[in-house]
């Protein structure tokens, strides 16, 4: 296959590659402060649909909502974020989310069901927006700092992931934390998934581990033991994923070339 984004290279480090949830489209955004989008066509050339220049907004995740019909796209330096709105062709600038008070807004997860936008503030601070209002539902903090989230594939839940190797699991409708549990031998957390199942919960920490668990054991034990420890990285884990059948687990470090290893 040819490279998806042959059409227009970007300039800059490509943080986000991400398909459409329903058409043959890819996205590609980065750090040269531009949103691109492809149409994937197999073994042919991948057209060009367009690009969407942010001005001075170097990008730090771009990500589809579950519909298909918006890009969220925040940026590296900075506490506003845009909604690209691809029906009407618009540019949405959110300038302030009335209620969070934070310096940068980076980290974000959208819950499978399209109701939730999860903004991961700094100190621990967790903020639960409406996807359709982008208006603050609530806050939640866990102890210390929080590195990575994931939302159950029924959006009930949120596993949260601290920077001490905690895993806090909230219920979305009541923001109460259920229970938390420890990442065994994790020294710095990185990142988290959930299985599209539900079955399997990964944890991925900075020495290069990616823990394995049933979730069941991580919502009752505190010291669960993980069902496998992959230790195929040399470096910090940085991206963990579910193929969406829960067969394939993806591992991966952005601090090597190549360190992507399927399970």
């Amino acid at each position: 296959c040819l490279p998806a984004n042959q059409e227009r290279f970007a300039n800059g480090k490509l943080v986000t590659v991400q398909f459409h949830p329903s058409a043959q489209v890819v996205m590609t955004a980065g750090h040269d402060r531009s949103v691109s989008l492809f149409q994937v066509k197999h073994f042919s050339l991948n057209p060009k649909i367009q690009s969407i220049y942010l001005e001075s907004f170097p990008i730090y995740k771009a990500r589809f909502s579950v519909d298909g019909e918006q890009v969220i796209a925040t940026g590296t330096h900075h506490s506003m974020f845009f909604v690209y709105d691809m029906m009407a062709g618009s540019i949405i600038p959110i300038p302030k989310v009335r209620g969070v008070e934070e310096k940068f807004l980076r980290n974000f997860e959208l819950s499978p069901d399209g109701s939730f936008m999860l903004l991961i503030g700094t100190s621990g601070y967790l903020h639960l927006l409406s996807m359709k209002t982008k208006e603050l539902i609530s806050t939640m903090k866990v102890n210390g700092r929080c590195t990575a989230c994931a939302f159950t594939p029924d959006s009930r839940k949120i596993y949260s992931y601290s920077k001490e190797g905690e895993v806090f699991i909230w219920d979305v409708r009541s923001r109460k934390c259920l229970h938390k549990f420890e990442d065994e031998g994790s020294l710095e957390g990185k990142c988290i998934a959930v299985s599209k199942n539900n079955q399997y919960v990964a944890c991925g920490s900075s020495s290069g581990v990616v823990n394995l668990y049933t979730t069941d054991v991580c919502l009752k034990e505190n010291r669960p033991k993980p069902v496998k420890a992959i230790m195929n990285l040399v470096t910090s884990a940085t991206c963990v994923t579910f193929n969406p059948t829960t067969e394939i687990l993806a591992v991966a470090s952005r601090d090597t070339d190549e360190a992507v290893k399927l399970v």
